[in-house]
């Protein structure tokens, strides 16, 4: 077993890091730069307690985001408020305003995912050799 990823290691084809690698404290992760992603846009926000972010949407960039650790409240144009907790996700739409706000005593951590010009499909392939990727136990492992 080896040690968990903190900072970016990138190989021939991939990049593995840690949130905690990218920066210190409340604030930005551009998770995108950090990795090399270049199909899809990809951020993490770091929020303090008792802070909002201001409302926006997008020009052409759907959004979709998932609460790390922590509550995130969401507010919508239509006025709306949901609040998502740990493993909470949403969909929202580019012209679509919102806005987010942690009410809660501790740091909330969402991720945002952005792209546009619609989904590519399921086209994963089997490289030579591999007959399935279901999952299937470890060889050796004591799980």
């Amino acid at each position: 077993m080896s040690d968990d990823v903190r900072e970016v290691v990138a190989g021939e084809g991939y990049a593995v890091g840690s949130l905690d690698g990218m920066g210190d404290g409340p604030g930005f992760r551009k998770i995108r730069r950090e990795l090399g992603v270049g199909a899809f846009g990809v951020n993490a926000i770091v929020m303090p307690p008792g802070i909002e972010t201001g409302k926006h949407y997008h020009e052409r960039q759907e959004e979709l985001y998932f609460v790390h650790a922590g509550r995130l409240e969401m507010e919508f144009g239509d006025g709306s408020k949901h609040t998502l907790g740990p493993g909470g996700m949403a969909w929202v739409d580019a012209a679509t305003v919102r806005a987010m706000r942690n009410y809660g005593p501790d740091e909330v951590t969402y991720v945002i995912v952005g792209a546009a010009d619609g989904y590519v499909g399921r086209d994963g392939a089997l490289p030579e050799g591999e007959e399935s990727n279901a999952p299937r136990p470890i060889e050796g492992s004591q799980a």
